[in-house]
């Protein structure tokens, strides 16, 4: 019998993005709000395609600064001081045997080809490592925000993390798991007018 693979994405550990809707949308203080041209967004909802229907709010996670991110309670954190249960998605790869997850990568692209950067939009995406719960500094991810854009610009996250993350704290875990899970905080901002619908989450690994 061949083995069981599955490969999702959620949000606050139980949400599945791929069962609640197309993706996420960012907006201002609430569902449908514009956020202004070179801010960021201060809400995170999952919804359809075209942003225009409003799923479960996510964790939102708002850039302030390279180091620093703004969550729910506007509260602002260093990256490293913010738990994985703060994060905007948890990547989650299952398989019926334990094996290493390796080479894993996260970019933006414009839903066409992941060749290409989103269209119109400023993404912003940094991996959490903070198992705790804690608002504190024992955060190992690498506590600065990445603009992750298209496949020349590739975010590569922690190898082999385990599961909730466990085994992530220096980022190069060899140990074998039945599941593995990755954590990023998300932050978008237009560089426009308008609705930006051309802006794609693309994530990919190797397992052995």
């Amino acid at each position: 019998m061949a083995a069981s693979l599955t490969y999702n994405i959620y949000t606050g550990e139980t949400t599945s993005i791929e069962t609640a809707g197309s993706g996420l949308g960012f907006y201002g203080s609430s569902f449908g709000d514009a956020v202004a041209v070179g801010s960021y967004q201060d809400t995170t909802y999952l919804t359809n395609a075209n942003g225009l229907t409003q799923g479960a709010q996510a964790p939102n996670v708002k850039w302030t600064h390279a180091n620093s991110g703004e969550v729910a309670g506007s509260t602002n954190l260093s990256l490293t001081g913010i738990p994985n249960y703060q994060a905007t998605l948890n990547i989650r790869f299952t398989y019926d045997d334990a094996v290493q997850a390796k080479n894993v990568t996260v970019r933006t692209y414009d839903r066409t080809s992941t060749a290409n950067p989103p269209s119109g939009v400023t993404c912003k995406i940094v991996e959490i490592r903070h198992t705790g719960i804690a608002q504190d500094e024992s955060g190992t991810g690498s506590g600065v925000w990445f603009e992750p854009s298209g496949d020349a610009n590739a975010l590569s996250l922690a190898d082999s993390p385990g599961l909730s993350g466990a085994n992530a704290d220096d980022g190069s875990s060899t140990t074998p798991s039945t599941q593995h899970d990755w954590f990023l905080a998300i932050s978008a901002s237009p560089d426009s007018v308008g609705s930006k619908t051309l802006f794609g989450l693309y994530t990919s690994l190797e397992y052995l």
